[in-house]
């Protein structure tokens, strides 16, 4: 054999006998029991709450010093309604050799199986997983605050050491103040650390829908324990699975101590889609029901829910996050093509500019600001057009089953508002939103999918409509001015159908959501009998529960109308006849307004 290749040979054996030696020196006057007392006396010392472990504890030496402990578990906040945050059926932890001979423990791997994590926050936004952390110097070592004693720095270390985490099987309950939990399955999570860089492998399960992270970013570690202390920089370079369609999410996170953090983040993706997140969204609000997500309904006293949006959620922040996503799925709605965007913060302000985005062979281009998101009354601005779609494509996307064709459409919002809830923001809205629908064929069997209002409302306007299976619809036009969450109805809202011309006037009061909406319809043909049934209906209620009531005006008119005609043996109905034959309406025409007074950008 060769001289040299034999000397290595030996020392490596050498070497190996070393630290197996080591390896048994450490474990022979280190028992499981003194060794969990001293695990549980550093996790105390580091976070304030006690360790627990009442099952089996074994020591392994090969490959690495391990211990591998059954049944843990963490206490809880004092405050919060559970007694364990953390509870467990088994955890591994790999410790290092060398501190070990010291009397201390650094552990350089988790693994955790059976977690079940129970998360809360109180009433004043606090949470239980709040535990205070050990800081860093500029050097990276680990500094003490005045009146530490010796074995903070055990703990400290003990943490401040970990490279690795393992999770499989875990059940997290999040629980916001006395509102019922919300339960989210972890089948795996995986950290992992490794020259300067953490590496992330997630998988996400709520209800049926499945989420998957994987990818790099800088090390996480070191960023939870510099942020704000020392100079931090994050590259990011991660793949967001969401039901089986991917977003790639790639840039840089810059934080420097007492400064806000910079950022530059890329989302992009061929196809990407929201219904999991809202379906998510709207199964969480039902406290864990499992039945399948039904069609929106509102919840509370309002129609526009008058709970808080999470501002709070929000990143004090200087930074671009750029989109472009090749086809996004909209809930309800058929997907929008060429989505892109670039969201730009600014401390507490959010302005996205330049939004754009295709829906079938129309497009759409969108303004959006949220100023002052911190405080107690963030203000919204939201102003854009959507042109070259028709109402045949919105309802089909809906509803596949629906006939309904044509109804070129061109839509233009202009609105701004204060609040934290959409019932805020809409009931101090000011501004104008203007819908105008071109021809189309609108089946029966699609507007008495409307429910007992709508039909109620269609039949009392056209009491012929029941002998025909469509109605023809020339063309709608509604303008909404909005002031102060008070949109008042002056000629601005009317349609032509092959029958009948239609206007609407009246109010709806978005702080109350009331309404008080007369409608008045009119024969094309110019005949009429005297009696206006369509006059005699009334839009009352409010938003979420509207009701046909009845016009008492109109009543007055019509009664006044018939009386004359029988006092006057129909001369006054002929003569009604002849004026409204040589006075024809246009109700859309006269509804619509400049495109340009609305949205600046139209065209």
């Amino acid at each position: 054999m060769n001289k040299v290749l034999k000397i290595s040979l030996i020392a490596f054996i050498a070497c190996l006998a070393t630290a197996g030696l080591g390896a048994w020196y450490a474990a022979s006057f280190i028992n499981p029991t003194q060794l969990t007392k001293l695990l549980s006396s550093s996790v105390k010392d580091a976070t304030g709450r006690e360790l627990k472990i009442t099952g089996p504890v074994s020591l392994n030496l090969f490959p690495s010093i391990s211990v591998k402990a059954e049944q843990v578990s963490l206490t809880n906040a004092s405050w919060a309604s559970n007694p364990n945050m953390l509870a467990l059926k088994q955890i591994e932890l790999d410790i290092r050799l060398f501190p070990l001979l010291k009397g201390s423990v650094e552990i350089s791997r988790i693994g955790i199986t059976g977690l079940e994590a129970n998360l809360q926050t109180n009433k004043s936004g606090e949470g239980n997983w709040n535990l205070t952390p050990p800081v860093l110097t500029n050097n990276g070592s680990v500094t003490q605050t005045p009146g530490d004693t010796a074995s903070n720095d055990s703990a400290d270390s003990t943490f401040v050491s970990i490279k690795t985490l393992d999770i499989v099987d875990a059940i997290i309950r999040h629980q916001d103040g006395n509102q019922a939990a919300k339960v989210i399955h972890l089948p795996k999570l995986s950290l992992g650390s490794r020259e300067g860089r953490s590496s992330i492998l997630l998988d996400v399960e709520y209800e049926k829908y499945k989420l998957n992270l994987k990818g790099t970013t800088g090390s996480l570690r070191n960023a939870y324990f510099a942020w704000n202390q020392s100079p931090v920089n994050m590259n990011l370079d991660l793949d967001l699975t969401l039901n089986g369609k991917t977003l790639a999410i790639k840039g840089d996170i810059d934080k420097k101590p007492q400064v806000l953090p910079t950022f530059n983040i890329q989302l992009n993706s061929k196809s990407f889609d929201l219904a999991p997140l809202a379906g998510s969204a709207a199964i969480a609000s039902k406290a864990g029901s499992t039945s399948p997500a039904a069609p929106h309904k509102p919840q509370g006293n309002y129609f526009f829910s008058d709970e808080k949006l999470p501002f709070d959620l929000l990143p004090l922040a200087d930074g671009v996050i750029s989109v472009n996503i090749a086809e996004l799925g909209i809930p309800g709605q058929a997907p929008f093509a060429n989505f892109k965007t670039t969201l730009q913060f600014k401390k507490n302000n959010i302005d996205a500019n330049d939004l754009s985005f295709n829906v079938g062979k129309g497009g759409a281009q969108a303004q959006i600001s949220v100023a002052g998101f911190d405080g107690s009354a963030p203000k919204v601005a939201i102003k854009g057009l959507a042109k070259d779609f028709s109402l045949e494509q919105i309802v089909a996307s809906a509803d596949s089953s629906a006939k309904v064709s044509g109804g070129a459409t061109h839509i233009a919002w202009n609105l701004q508002g204060s609040g934290v809830s959409p019932h805020q923001l809409v009931s101090r809205a000011n501004g104008a939103i203007q819908i105008s629908v071109g021809q189309g064929k609108l089946d029966s069997k699609f507007i008495n999918k409307g429910g007992d209002f709508v039909v109620t409302v269609f039949d009392a306007i056209n009491p012929m409509r029941k002998k025909t299976n469509q109605t023809i619809l020339e063309c709608a036009v509604a303008y909404l001015p909005v002031n102060n969450g008070m949109i008042n109805i002056r000629d601005s809202v009317g349609a032509e159908t092959d029958r009948l011309d239609i206007t609407l006037s009246g109010s709806v009061n978005l702080a109350n959501e009331a309404l008080n909406i007369s409608i008045n319809p009119r024969e094309k043909s110019g005949l009429t009998t005297g009696l206006d049934l369509g006059g005699l209906v009334k839009i009352e209620g409010t938003l979420q529960n509207p009701k046909a009531g009845v016009n008492k005006e109109g009543v007055v008119n019509s009664a006044f109308s018939i009386g004359l005609g029988f006092l006057t043996g129909g001369i006054s109905i002929a003569a009604e006849n002849a004026k409204s034959m040589a006075t024809k309406s246009q109700p859309c025409k006269t509804a619509l307004h400049s495109w340009s007074d609305i949205y600046s950008a139209s065209k």
